[in-house]
């Protein structure tokens, strides 16, 4: 039979795809209503002004289906955490019971802080699409919203040992540890996804793609919150790529990079503290590798050139396959959505998402 968190799943990826896709056009009316549009420069990719707040569109189609979605599955635990038939006697029914009911606390709890973060962080972006604001000032911000994450209690604590098949093979860190690793993994994943913003369709498209395989990975692995979020984030994307593929209509803008950058970071830390879960760090490492080693090759290039880390150029990746490799924008993007493609089936396969689909086909 098949789970009914697969068919939340679902539903979260229709609601918040066709939500993204019906307030688009209004974000776009909106943005060139009261001047919110990238003009076109040498720092930009496209040749005409684009409105550049689609992350605003993005969001709400994100944030509306998790309402919906959670809303309905949090007033009955077990459609989420359903408790085991095979509990024998009224004890066992009983501690399953609990134990449903404490999950379904933690989700409320991890959904509610990443729902928040996610706002501020969202704030923080549509501040500087509209006002502008410095590099360091921005990069305040996003420490701020980091550790107000953690304050919420979004830590890696630990991570699940790579490559084991003991599901309580843990790495536990020290707090000295903790903190740092945490504020470094949330201020560089919304750097990293915000550095590979740079061509039409490109991060609208890479983020779907992430979404999916993480959604897959968290499903085998019996982490059906994490799954809901990424899906969700999936279906709004996908919403939003068609007014975002070249030629774009609309950008996503630090509105959109920077959210989408808070999410992934966030539902990785919410995938290691489960104990029963072995998504850890690792998988999404793999998934995001792309934006993870554009950014340290960035880092290293500024930093060997002298430049201040924060100052752009058009050495990214994509801009490589389009200025030394001669592809147009689409070839550029559709070559990269297929590197995504092949990151995220090898972490599928690391985290042993591979096995239950085998054996599921066998019997």
């Amino acid at each position: 039979m098949i789970p009914m968190y697969l068919y939340l799943a679902l539903a979260a990826l229709v609601i918040a795809g066709v939500t993204a896709s019906l307030i688009t056009p209004f974000v776009v009316r909106l943005a060139h209503h009261v001047g919110m549009v990238d003009q076109v420069g040498e720092r930009r990719m496209h040749d005409v002004p684009k409105p550049r707040i689609g992350g605003i569109a993005v969001f709400t189609g994100f944030a509306f289906a998790l309402f919906v979605v959670i809303g309905i599955a949090l007033s009955h635990a077990q459609l989420l955490f359903p408790v085991s038939a095979h509990a024998a006697g009224q004890v066992a029914a009983l501690k399953a019971q609990v134990d449903a009911f404490g999950d379904q606390l933690d989700a409320t709890h991890n959904l509610i802080g990443l729902l928040f973060g996610s706002m501020l962080i969202l704030g923080v972006g549509l501040w500087d699409d509209v006002m502008g604001m410095r590099p360091r000032f921005k990069f305040a911000a996003q420490i701020v919203v980091a550790i107000i994450s953690m304050i919420y209690g979004f830590h890696i604590e630990y991570i699940h040992q790579p490559f084991s098949h003991d599901p309580n093979a843990f790495i536990y860190f020290p707090w000295w540890v903790t903190y740092p690793l945490t504020l470094l993994w949330y201020v560089g994943m919304m750097n990293a996804i915000n550095f590979i913003d740079g061509l039409d369709g490109l991060l609208s498209g890479f983020t779907a793609i992430a979404s999916i395989f993480l959604c897959a990975i968290a499903l085998t692995k019996g982490d059906p919150v994490v799954a809901l979020v990424v899906v969700a984030l999936a279906g709004a994307t996908l919403g939003f790529l068609p007014y975002n593929f070249n030629p774009a209509r609309i950008i996503l803008g630090d509105t959109g990079s920077l959210f989408i950058g808070y999410v992934f970071a966030t539902v990785s830390i919410i995938g290691t503290s489960k104990t029963a879960i072995a998504v850890g760090l690792i998988a999404p490492l793999v998934v995001l590798a792309l934006p993870i080693l554009d950014t340290a090759a960035a880092i290293y290039r500024r930093a060997r050139a002298g430049k201040k880390i924060t100052e752009a150029d058009r050495g990214h990746f994509h801009h490589q396959l389009i200025f030394r490799y001669g592809l147009n924008v689409r070839q550029a993007v559709l070559l990269i959505y297929a590197i995504c493609i092949v990151l995220g089936a090898v972490a599928f396969f690391l985290s042993g998402g591979f096995h239950p689909l085998l054996k599921t086909a066998i019997i």
